[in-house]
């Protein structure tokens, strides 16, 4: 397959990148396109044939449900039923913007977009080019994230590019993703509403509109059995090719921990990288340091997660130590897709 590839610099002038997408979401291709959390690779959310593709364009298993992308908001109702007052008001404090709900989907959605669930998750992105994209179309975009199945998702188009050149019909780019990390995924056909996948709107920013909103368990653990209601509660995600490991308890004494275990892997002749952050780089004498961003502010480490773990494939290491971050807030994000990421090995420091 041949790919075209087109990079938006100012929305006004390369508006005609846009509509060559939107056509051929229309003709029922795949294109790939920027958002706020990471890229996504869309298809037309009621073509069954086009959603299929996207599986095959990923290597993704289809009982991995996608999320369909909205670029007005009363598009929730078109496409969900029964949906409660707590997810018309969550909708209308946080849309646009990194939240998906999960509502009972009407009989337009086919079910190999939903993975033969009777739910589907429903997202309107923040993301100006995103949304002109979805309008041109005229119809919802089902998307997963821009990238080979279970590799960390794309927040550059160059990752995109990497991954899915020749697997797709276009690729639109533009700016790199803000947020950094996919979407909190928020089920509102239960009560309470239940997160079934942190990100970039957090379990505390969510109590502000209902404090009966909990976390799902599925999010920390590992239950192979579990039927996956959204992207990334099943399968192992967001993993580089060298094997990633995970430093977890008091900061000084996990900075030693991990100066030990880079020693011992680079006496064994294997190439090690270290996820530090800005406030440790410098504690680290050997391997391959690379900063995710400072505690200070932890949306700079998630926006660059994903990013950091692709630079070290770059670099061809054969392991990736990382520092852990506090389950708070954004961290839980962060934290959930480092476990992904290491299969759920972690050193736990006492």
């Amino acid at each position: 397959m041949k790919t075209k590839i087109n990079i938006i610099k100012k929305l006004e002038k390369d508006k005609i990148f846009i509509d060559e997408a939107a056509n051929v979401i229309k003709d029922g291709g795949l294109v790939v396109f920027p958002t706020e959390t990471v890229y996504g690779l869309g298809a037309n959310a009621l073509d069954s044939e086009a959603v299929k593709k996207i599986f095959i364009a990923k290597g993704r298993p289809q009982d991995n449900p996608l999320i369909i992308h909205i670029a007005d908001k009363d598009d929730l109702y078109k496409y969900g039923k029964n949906v409660s007052k707590i997810a018309k008001d969550l909708a209308d404090k946080f849309w646009p913007g990194p939240m998906t709900l999960v509502v009972e989907k009407n009989n337009l959605i086919p079910d190999v977009t939903s993975a033969n669930l009777s739910t589907i998750g429903i997202r309107m992105p923040s993301d100006e080019v995103a949304r002109e994209f979805i309008k041109k179309s005229n119809v919802a975009i089902a998307a997963p994230s821009a990238n080979i199945s279970g590799r960390p998702s794309p927040t550059d188009v160059k990752r995109c590019i990497e991954d899915l050149d020749g697997r797709v019909d276009y690729i639109l780019g533009c700016n790199e993703s803000e947020v950094g990390v996919e979407s909190t995924i928020v089920d509102v056909s239960v009560y309470p509403p239940c997160v079934l996948r942190p990100g970039g709107i957090t379990l505390e920013m969510l109590k502000e509109v209902c404090q009966d909103i909990y976390m799902d368990k599925g999010i920390i653990g590992k239950d192979a059995n579990i039927k996956p209601k959204a992207p990334g509660m099943k399968y192992t995600h967001y993993s580089p090719k060298a094997r990633v490991r995970v430093v977890d308890g008091n900061l000084d004494k996990c900075v030693e921990k991990i100066n030990e275990m880079v020693h011992n892997y680079i006496e064994k002749g294997l190439r090690v990288g270290v996820m530090a952050t800005d406030e440790t780089r410098n504690e680290y004498k050997e391997g391959l340091v690379l900063s995710l961003g400072t505690r200070n502010d932890v949306s700079t480490i998630a926006k660059s997660l994903f990013s950091t773990l692709r630079e070290f494939d770059d670099k061809h290491v054969d392991i990736i130590i990382s520092e852990a971050f506090m389950e708070e807030g954004l961290g839980v994000a962060i934290m959930n897709r480092l476990k992904k990421a290491c299969g759920f090995d972690i050193v736990k420091i006492i």
